[in-house]
């Protein structure tokens, strides 16, 4: 009886984390479109996913899924280990992003632009944070930022600006939108990552008679 309590214990966090990594993933996407249609600038990532949608004719969530199986291959040399968040992140985003963009539309007015943009900008950090708190694996940009530290050992921060700035050097290139939106982001999102993923973390252990089992052991049921 207790061996089976822990493993249903343990199946319903997984899927109480599983829906959070979902909702979090859907939300992420709506704030992509949220972003696009404030028009006044977008994030690095999604400066490089519009500069390449303009060019190819892709659709933008299409885009971003590409991207971001592309990058997935980049973790093999990186030696990272993709989870079922991982796997969902490529696959949800860009998608939800394309459902957003095809029912929200275009805004005018500057006032209402930039509250679109701020709603935005605080949604995104919602978003990751409930996704990343989820723990169900990182995202495949994520994944490039904690491999690549691991490989050189430099600190996070100057490896994410490393990436970011160069990612966002070939969006502007490529025709992204870059503006005040993308300082108003770049300034505002690690201090609210740093409110909403402890927030949205969910506690991986169970309580059974024995004690405090790790969420991990679920493959022993």
């Amino acid at each position: 009886m207790e061996f089976k309590s822990k493993c249903f214990q343990l199946l319903r966090m997984f899927i109480r984390r599983f829906c959070q990594l979902q909702l979090g993933l859907l939300l992420y996407g709506a704030s992509l479109a949220m972003m696009v249609r404030a028009d006044l600038g977008l994030n690095p990532w999604s400066v490089l996913h519009e500069g390449l949608s303009e060019r190819t004719g892709i659709s933008l969530g299409m885009t971003v899924n590409i991207v971001g199986a592309l990058v997935l291959l980049v973790w093999i040399p990186l030696r990272q280990k993709p989870g079922i968040g991982t796997v969902c992140n490529v696959l949800v985003i860009g998608a939800a992003a394309d459902a957003a963009l095809s029912v929200l539309p275009p805004v005018t007015g500057l006032p209402l632009r930039i509250a679109l943009l701020l709603s935005a900008i605080l949604l995104n950090a919602a978003a990751t944070g409930a996704y990343i708190g989820a723990g169900l694996g990182p995202g495949p940009r994520d994944g490039l930022t904690t491999g690549g530290v691991r490989l050189t050992g430099w600190d996070i921060r100057w490896m994410r600006g490393l990436i970011e700035g160069l990612v966002l050097l070939h969006g502007w290139m490529l025709g992204g939108t870059i503006g005040a939106g993308t300082l108003i982001y770049a300034l505002a999102n690690g201090p609210l990552l740093q409110f909403f993923i402890p927030l949205f973390e969910v506690r991986q252990t169970v309580r059974v008679r024995s004690g405090v089992v790790p969420a991990a052991a679920a493959n022993d049921c």
